[in-house]
């Protein structure tokens, strides 16, 4: 196959490979920006591989990073684009189930292509866009079909993870998982104990996100890789519900998490441990916590003025996104409307500070600042107009109530 028409960011990396080959060596586009482009998606990334060894690469560009140079990885700059170039390698075997124990530099393309993990990620492409194809890549693509590249047993073996990118793969690229290939995950699945948590969530949520989330969910469940992420030991029917009803990608990071939370049924502590076990950041976790409240005043009702505020719109529209998945009705357009409606979006909008107050003679304290949180939150919901004399009035009349 040769593709007679290249993405720009391929011609615009044609003349590193050209440099590459001028000088005696072999270099190719791999992996996933070749495999896109043949499926008629955009590309993000413009990966290299080459026979040049990375001492050579660096001899025939000014500009390089040395990005991971001891597994063969340089950064070439060009016009401002950096490409990372990779040394053609063969692998050790891997003791922890998820790098190799050593890599060997190589000359030969395909036993470079023959160590990656799907015969669709196994694809070479030539700067002129012949498109080299070792592993029957371009049937899987044109069948659908996601197959490890030779031995599956010896591919979740070497690195574990290659399951849960092959569960975000089949929800990504709306492709069936071949027979063998998912049978090896089965036989492997207690290896994703193994792997980091923060490369686990990388392609949970990656899955999550991609357009047919069901697929990947739904393998989960057949080869009992749930069984090995952290707190989904007990939530099986959870799991089986949202395999059913999650029939399209969520929009977000927080979605995603805010919508296994709920599901799970974790109360707003529960909610907070079971992010940390993920290892995501704290303002992830506020976001969820936030999410999921308005989450499930959702299911069965509209949010209040103050519940609304609280949530804010973004994050109210969140809490929407996943009610609805979980059969909630749609409360987009009322969302909108009521927060456009709101007198106030944040605090630093109410009319008056603790300044105005001590100068009206309230004293600094913990009184002061109890006064304000009143005042804002009479303020949101209509209980007093957001003006400067009409909250002094309320503040003195709040004073003097204590």
């Amino acid at each position: 196959m040769q593709l007679k028409q290249l993405p720009r960011d391929f011609e615009l990396a044609r003349p590193v490979l050209q440099t590459i080959e001028r000088a005696g060596y072999e270099a190719y586009f791999v992996g996933g920006s070749v495999r896109d482009t043949i499926l008629g998606k955009s590309i993000h990334d413009v990966d290299i591989a080459t026979s040049a060894y990375p001492d050579e690469i660096k001899h025939l560009f000014k500009r390089t990073v040395d990005t991971g140079i001891e597994h063969g990885t340089v950064m070439i700059l060009d016009h401002g684009t950096g490409y990372e170039t990779t040394t053609f390698r063969s692998e050790s075997t891997y003791t922890d189930f998820r790098r190799p124990d050593h890599v060997t530099f190589v000359r030969s393309l395909a036993e470079d292509l023959k160590r990656r993990d799907f015969t669709i990620n196994a694809l070479a492409m030539r700067e002129n866009g012949e498109v080299i194809d070792l592993f029957d890549g371009l049937t899987d693509l044109k069948k659908h079909h996601i197959r490890a590249v030779g031995d599956p047993q010896e591919r979740f073996h070497e690195d574990a993870l290659r399951m849960m990118r092959a569960v975000r793969f089949a929800s990504q690229l709306d492709f069936d998982i071949v027979p063998a290939t998912e049978a090896a995950m089965t036989d492997h699945a207690a290896l994703l104990a193994k792997i980091a948590v923060e490369r686990t969530q990388v392609e949970l949520l990656k899955m999550l996100m991609g357009r047919t989330p069901q697929r990947g969910l739904t393998v989960m469940l057949s080869t009992q890789l749930w069984r090995y992420c952290p707190d989904f030991a007990q939530q099986e029917t959870a799991l089986t519900r949202l395999a059913q009803v999650l029939t399209h990608g969520v929009s977000s990071e927080v979605t995603a998490w805010a919508l296994l939370s709920l599901s799970f049924g974790f109360d707003h502590g529960q909610t907070a441990t079971f992010l940390k076990h993920w290892k995501t950041s704290n303002q992830v976790i506020t976001d969820v916590q936030a999410v999921v409240t308005a989450a499930q005043i959702l299911q069965t009702q509209d949010l209040a003025a103050w519940q609304l505020y609280q949530c804010g719109q973004a994050r109210s529209l969140l809490a929407n996104e996943v009610a609805v998945i979980l059969g909630a009705p749609d409360r987009t357009t009322a969302l909108t409307q009521a927060a456009a409606a709101l007198p106030i979006h944040d605090k630093r909008e109410v009319a008056l500070t603790g300044k105005d107050l001590m100068q009206a003679g309230i004293q600094p304290g913990p009184q002061l600042g109890q006064v304000l949180a009143v005042l804002e939150r009479q303020v949101v919901t209509g209980q007093v107009a957001n003006q400067k004399a009409a909250l002094l009035t309320q503040a003195l009349t709040l004073v003097n109530m204590k």
